[in-house]
């Protein structure tokens, strides 16, 4: 809706005609339900997953197998079960390992298959680690929110709505291998208006999932690996990908989306060193990121002294791809990886010691999966590389290939003093993975690299446990939940910079994973890298700020605004701490320049929280006023724009039903305000 006021054009947004003071804790009605669930499929018999076993479905199959059942106590908020069902005539055991959370609504399984006989098993086929049906109310109809996965294109992460009509079927699923290329493997499934469960698969493969209509009030959620279709050998063992379900009740779909981030924070982000990682400003030689595999010491202490000499605080010094032996080709010739001595003759020690003289920590780039024709790997160990001599896949489903790379990545973050491991993955593995399956074994060399993969990092975890690793696949194409346990995706998507799109990837991102990144140049209609003088915009900043931002400032130019980034930078270390509250977006996400876009980060527990709203560069609108979520109705809150303006005050049911009015006279331009509860 659109009047005139005194103020000039101004945009009245209201999301919905939704209850705003709402709980974000479990309710003890979610908490039933998760509990019955467990008990009917966990300690009952209802079926929850499926495959095929020598042509028989195994809903018939499994109910003439042996079953066994234990329980046992993780911890105060966690109880593991385990079900174990054993064929007597092949020796096959699938063995159900899940977890029950006591704190969140919350369950989750992964299936292991093992070959306990002396013979090759039948083929175990068309597995699906979560098969379940669901009935919905009389009234309205299914409803399925999920996102756009990170194929940098502009449109990642941005949010979906399906609505499940009668006899609709939706097919979701990842691309080439790498789990979120195409699509988050990321679902909230709207049984009515106030009732739902979240689906998720994690999966760092080729993962697929069917939303299956039936002709009256049902649904059936198939979920799994893509392709399965082998034998086991006797002795051998795989799994299937990770099942989670978290269920709610009352309120709407966004009050379920912060559960599941409560749920994320608590159970799930990685903790080194026993704490969540904090905010993290990052800064690299970015201005020579294309010639990267040219720079030397010199250069790169040139570039960090510079920060230091402008009094920008930093927390981590970014090296990225080149530092190996990788010339004459570039920095994609990944597979020697050893530091290249004649540009660094001190290794990148001598570099390490002085960032860290300075008090900041290091990061480095590594690439382990892919490796180049013509590196270390491909001539020496060519039967370790799906590919061959001529380069491809490090497979990690290879005992010896996993070996030597935990071995050669350990000594060198050791050796150079390395404080925060940074994984990139620039192929798609899956050709790779699909022609090296026999016609009996299809699926399976899939499940030894993604299960070797995992097994790489904890190992890495293990020996280094207050190192934080940074998970990037061409940007954000691998952050499924097996990957998020383990680790943070520091660079969200390779489309970067143009700030529309990078407002809609944090109003997308933030309703599943509460920690992510990416880099800035702060200008508001930058490429990737320019030359001359780069103006410093306070909207192009905050439109990429995130709770790990890279900063890739040409510090070689004297002539840009130092005192501008240097007050940007403390800005931003106050507002990125509500990145761990609860999220509400304020507006739709709509991909225009014509539009506003805000949203809301609340601490209820602090009494505190932030709202960051975008005028963008077409729109007529001089202010625009939201309608907040979360807070006391009954209390006071002080609210501040940052940098300027007199504080105000409100009650906390006029900011949840009239709204808070945020005016930018700048076209485009950002308002970032915080508020406090005094009373």
């Amino acid at each position: 809706m659109k009047k005139t006021t005194a103020f000039g054009t101004v945009l009245t947004v209201w999301l919905a005609a939704l209850p705003q003071a709402q709980a974000v804790s479990p309710t003890s009605a979610e908490l039933a339900e998760s509990r019955h669930w467990a008990a009917a499929h966990f300690e009952g018999s209802e079926p929850f997953f499926s495959f095929t076993y020598a042509g028989k479905p195994s809903a018939a199959l499994i109910k003439t197998w042996k079953c066994t059942r234990s329980t046992r106590a993780l911890d105060t908020s966690r109880t593991e079960h385990t079900i174990v069902y054993a064929d007597p005539q092949t020796g096959l055991t699938v063995r159900v390992v899940g977890i029950e959370y006591r704190d969140f609504p919350t369950v989750e399984w992964t299936l292991h298959f093992k070959n306990a006989g002396k013979a090759d098993t039948p083929i175990v086929e068309n597995i699906q680690s979560l098969d379940i049906r669901w009935q919905r109310g009389q009234q309205g109809e299914f409803l399925l929110h999920h996102n756009v996965g990170s194929p940098a294109d502009g449109t990642d992460y941005t949010p979906i709505e399906t609505m499940l009509g009668k006899n609709a079927t939706l097919r979701r699923g990842a691309a080439g291998g790498r789990s979120t290329n195409a699509q988050m493997s990321y679902f909230n499934l709207e049984r009515s208006h106030d009732e739902g469960v979240i689906v998720v698969v994690g999966w760092p493969g080729q993962w697929a999932a069917n939303f299956i209509r039936d002709a009256d009030r049902g649904i059936h959620v198939r979920a799994g690996q893509q392709l399965t279709h082998f034998k086991l050998l006797p002795g051998e063992e795989v799994r299937t990908p990770l099942s989670v379900l978290q269920f709610w009740k009352g309120g709407d779909w966004i009050r379920a989306q912060n559960i599941w981030r409560r749920w994320m924070i608590a159970h799930n982000v990685p903790r080194p060193g026993g704490k969540l990682p904090p905010p993290q400003l990052c800064a690299y030689c970015g201005g020579a990121y294309e010639e990267m595999y040219k720079a030397n010491h010199d250069a790169l202490l040139t570039w960090f002294k510079r920060y230091v000499e402008e009094g920008i605080k930093l927390d981590y010094w970014w090296m990225d791809a080149g530092w190996y032996k990788c010339d004459p080709v570039g920095w994609h010739k990944v597979g020697t990886w050893e530091v290249d001595t004649k540009r660094f003759p001190g290794g990148l020690r001598a570099i390490t010691d002085y960032v860290h003289s300075k008090g900041v920590k290091t990061l480095l780039w590594f690439e382990p999966e892919r490796v180049a024709e013509g590196t270390w790997l491909a001539e020496n160990r060519p039967e370790w590389i799906l590919g061959g001599r001529k380069g491809g896949l490090l497979n990690l489903g290879n005992p010896d290939a996993r070996k030597w790379i935990t071995e050669r990545v350990d000594r060198v973050l050791t050796d150079e003093g390395i404080d925060l491991y940074r994984q990139d993955f620039n192929m798609d593995p899956l050709n790779l993975w699909r022609s090296a399956d026999a016609p009996d074994r299809q699926g399976i060399t899939e499940i030894r690299h993604v299960t070797g993969l995992l097994a790489y990092w904890d190992e890495l975890r293990l020996r280094h446990p207050r190192m934080l690793i940074d998970e990037c696949a061409s940007g954000g194409r691998r952050n499924d939940l097996e990957m998020m346990r383990r680790a943070v995706p520091l660079w969200r998507s390779d489309k970067t910079m143009e700030p529309v799109g990078q407002q809609s990837m944090t109003y997308g991102i933030a309703m599943w994973l509460p920690f992510f990144g990416t880099g800035t140049i702060a200008w508001a209609d930058s490429p990737y890298f320019t030359t001359g003088v780069t103006p410093v915009e306070e909207y192009g900043f905050w439109s990429t700020a995130c709770p790990g931002l890279n900063l890739l400032f040409d510090v070689r130019e004297r002539g840009l605004d130092y005192d501008k980034i240097r007050r940007l930078a403390a800005d931003w270390r106050k507002v990125m701490p509500f990145y761990y509250g609860d999220y509400y977006p304020l507006t739709k996400d709509v991909p225009d320049n014509g539009v506003w876009i805000a949203w809301q980060f609340d601490r209820p527990e602090q009494g505190d929280g932030v709202v960051q709203a975008f005028r963008r560069k077409a729109s007529i609108y001089e202010s625009a006023r939201f309608t907040l979520r979360g807070l006391d109705p009954n209390a006071t809150y002080e609210v501040t724009e940052l940098n300027g303006g007199k504080p105000q005050r409100f009650g906390g049911k006029e900011l949840l039903e009239k709204g808070l009015r945020v005016a930018i006279p700048a076209q485009p331009g950002v308002a970032i305000l915080t508020y406090k509860k005094t009373s």
